[in-house]
C-alpha cells in the first residue's frame, strides 16, 4: 500500500510538471498560426479613378478623403465621408448617400436616402468627381481566392490538437488519483466527451474542406480547465456540466451556420431584440434572489441566468451593417434597447453584467458611429448611473468600501477575497495538483474565485497561459475585424471579445482584490452552463470574422460565394 501510495506521487508530481510545458506549446503554435501569418486581401470589385485603380477588399466601405476610409478619394468638394458601398450575400453592390455636399450620383441620377444599385460599369459620381465601378466576376474571384494562402498552412492543426488530448488526459490521471471512487466515471465521462469533441469538430472541419482550428483549439483548451475545476468542486454535478458542454458546442456550430447568411441574420434582429427583452422581463419578474442578485432562474432542474444567453443576442443586434451605420435613428434606437437592457440588469442587481453590457455598448457604438462624442455622452451618463446604484443599493456601497481593504475583516467583508489570495499563493508556480486545493469548498470558488482555485491546484503559470489564451483570441478578434469582410462580423467580434475580457478582468483582479469584487465568471472556465453557453456563441462571432481561406464555417468560401456575374472588363482594370 505504502509503494502504491509513493508510485502515486511521483506520477501526480510528474503529470504537474508536464501541464506547463503542454499549455505553452498549444499557446505558441495558436500565436504563430493566427497572429504571424501575413494577411491578404479578398478582392470583390475595382473602383477606377483616372489612373488610379482602388480594390475593394469589403463587403461595406466607406468612401471619402479621410485617411481611414476603405475608399480613400482625396479630391477638392468631397467630404470626410461621403458615401457607403455595399455588397449583398447575393453579390448586389449598393451605393448610399450620407448627405454630404456635392452629393452622390450614379449614371447622371442623383442617389437617394435609399441608396441606389451599382452594376459594373457604372459611372459614380462624388461632388463632381467621376470613378468607374468595376465588379470581378465569380470565376475570377474564385481564382483569386485560390491563389490565397490557406489558414493553418504554417502550423498544422493537427499537432495542436495531439497536445491539447495529452493535456487532459494528464488532468483526467490528476483527478484520478485525488478523487473518490464513486466520481470517476462522470470524471473519466467529461474529459473523454471533450476530447471526442474536439476531434469530431476538426473532422468536421476537415470534410468541408476548413483548416482553420485555432479559435476552436484555445475555447477547448479553456473548456478542459473548467471540466477540471467542475470535477474538483462539484463532482455530483458533473452529468450536467457534460450535457451543457455538448449543448454548447453544438449551439456554436449552427449559429456559425445561421451567421453564413447575412440577409438573414438581418431580418431577425428585431425578432432576436425582443426575444433579449422578453428574457430579462422573465428575469425581473421570476428571478430568485441569490446575495443581492437576483439573476438565476429555476427550470426541470436545471438553474440558469438568463442575462448569459442576452450577450449573445445583445451583440447579434447590436452589430449592424454598413448602410445602418450612418442612419441617426437607427444608432439611437439601439441605445434605447441598450439603456432598457441595462436598466432590466439593475432592477435584478446584476450590476457586474451590467458593466459588461456598457462596455460592449461603448465597443458597438464607437464602430458604428465613429463618434467620440457619443462615448463621451454615454460614459457621462455611466458615471452617474453608477453614483445612484451604489446609493440605492448598500451591498454594491459595501463592497467598493472593502475594496483594497479585505485583509482588516478576514472573517467577513474580506472572507472570500482572503482565502482567494491565500489559496493562490499556496499553489505556488505548479501547484498541489487537480483535485487537491481546499478553496474549492468556498462558496462561490468555482465561479466568482475560479483563477484563484486554478493557480492553487494546477499553479500559477498554467492561470497565466489561460490568461494568455484568451488574450490571444481578442488579439485575434481585433485583427481580423481589420480586414474583415463583412462589417457585420468585424463589429461583432470586437463587442464579444470586449464582453469576454471585461469578464475576465474583473474575475482576476476582483478575486486578488485589485479591482472591486464583483462576482462575474471567467470565460469557459467558471463553472455554470450559462456561461458555457454564451462562450461559445460569441466563439461563433470571432469565426465569421476570421477572413482567412478555409478558416471559417461562419463565413461561405470566396470561390463559391453566390452572386450575379456581371460583364467582365477585366482588361481595362489594372493595380496601383
Amino acid at each position: 500500500m505504502e509503494a502504491y501510495a509513493q508510485f502515486a506521487q511521483t506520477l501526480l508530481g510528474a503529470a504537474k510538471f508536464c501541464l506547463l510545458p503542454l499549455s505553452v506549446a498549444i499557446l505558441v503554435r495558436c500565436v504563430r498560426s493566427m497572429l504571424s501569418e501575413r494577411y491578404e486581401p479578398e478582392l470583390w470589385a475595382y473602383l477606377r479613378l483616372g489612373r488610379e485603380t482602388l480594390p475593394v477588399c469589403h463587403w461595406e466601405n466607406i468612401i471619402g478623403r479621410s485617411r481611414g476610409a476603405d475608399l480613400r478619394v482625396d479630391r477638392a468638394g468631397i467630404g470626410r465621408v461621403h458615401a457607403v458601398l455595399t455588397r449583398s450575400d447575393r453579390g448586389l453592390w449598393r451605393v448610399y448617400d450620407v448627405f454630404e455636399q456635392g452629393g452622390v450620383w450614379v449614371n447622371g441620377v442623383k442617389v437617394g436616402e435609399s441608396g441606389a444599385p451599382l452594376a459594373h460599369g457604372d459611372v459614380l459620381n462624388l461632388a463632381g468627381t467621376n470613378t468607374r465601378f468595376l465588379d470581378i466576376s465569380p470565376e475570377k474571384r474564385g481564382s483569386l481566392a485560390n491563389a490565397r494562402t490557406s489558414a493553418g498552412h504554417t502550423v498544422p492543426p493537427f499537432l495542436t490538437l495531439i497536445y491539447l488530448t495529452a493535456f487532459q488526459l494528464l488532468l483526467l490521471l490528476e483527478h484520478a488519483l485525488s478523487a473518490s471512487r464513486e466520481h470517476l466515471p462522470a470524471i473519466a465521462l467529461g474529459f473523454c466527451t471533450l476530447i471526442l469533441l474536439q476531434w469530431g469538430c476538426y473532422n468536421a472541419m476537415r470534410l468541408i474542406n476548413r483548416s482553420g482550428f485555432e479559435v476552436e483549439t484555445l475555447a477547448f483548451y479553456l473548456s478542459s480547465l473548467g471540466m477540471s475545476v467542475a470535477a474538483s468542486s462539484t463532482p455530483e454535478d458533473l452529468y450536467k456540466q457534460i450535457l451543457l458542454t455538448v449543448a454548447s458546442v453544438v449551439l456554436f456550430l449552427l449559429f456559425g451556420w445561421w451567421l453564413r447568411n447575412l440577409k438573414r441574420v438581418s431580418v431577425m434582429r428585431i425578432p432576436m431584440a425582443l426575444l433579449a427583452l422578453a428574457l430579462l422581463a422573465v428575469n425581473v419578474a421570476l428571478g430568485g434572489t441569490s446575495y443581492g442578485a437576483k439573476n438565476w432562474l429555476e427550470f426541470g432542474g436545471f438553474s440558469f441566468q438568463p442575462s448569459e444567453l442576452v450577450k449573445a443576442a445583445y451583440i447579434y443586434v447590436g452589430a449592424a451593417t454598413m448602410d445602418r451605420l450612418y442612419r441617426r435613428r437607427n444608432l439611437f434606437g439601439f441605445i434605447g434597447f441598450s439603456a432598457v437592457c441595462v436598466i432590466a440588469l439593475a432592477l435584478i442587481g446584476d450590476f457586474g453584467t451590467a458593466l459588461i453590457f456598457f462596455v460592449s455598448f461603448l465597443v458597438i457604438s464607437f464602430m458604428r458611429s465613429g463618434s467620440i462624442a457619443t462615448v463621451f455622452l454615454a460614459v457621462s451618463g455611466a458615471g452617474l448611473a453608477g453614483f445612484l446604484a451604489v446609493s440605492a443599493r448598500p451591498y454594491i456601497a459595501q463592497r467598493f468600501a472593502s475594496w483594497g481593504h479585505v485583509w482588516e475583516d478576514v472573517y467577513d467583508t474580506g472572507y472570500q477575497q482572503t482565502r482567494a489570495m491565500s489559496a493562490a499563493a499556496s499553489g505556488g508556480l505548479f501547484g498541489k495538483g487537480a483535485g487537491a486545493g481546499w478553496l474549492k469548498d468556498i462558496f462561490a470558488a468555482n465561479t466568482d474565485m475560479v483563477f484563484a482555485v486554478v493557480c492553487e491546484e494546477l499553479g500559477l503559470l498554467v492561470a497565466l497561459c489561460m490568461v494568455l489564451a484568451m488574450l490571444t483570441l481578442a488579439l485575434f478578434a481585433v485583427r481580423s475585424a481589420r480586414h474583415g469582410r463583412s462589417a457585420y462580423y468585424a463589429i461583432a467580434a470586437c463587442a464579444a471579445m470586449s464582453m469576454l475580457l471585461v469578464q475576465l478582468a474583473l474575475n482576476v483582479f476582483g478575486s486578488l482584490d485589485i479591482l472591486p469584487f464583483t462576482g462575474v465568471t471567467f470565460p469557459f472556465v467558471s463553472r455554470g452552463g450559462s456561461s458555457l453557453l454564451s462562450c461559445w456563441l460569441m466563439m461563433a462571432f470571432i469565426k465569421g470574422a476570421d477572413n482567412r481561406r478555409d478558416a471559417s464555417f461562419a463565413v461561405r468560401p470566396a470561390d463559391r460565394d453566390s452572386g450575379r456575374r456581371p460583364e467582365e472588363d477585366e482588361g481595362e482594370v489594372r493595380r496601383t
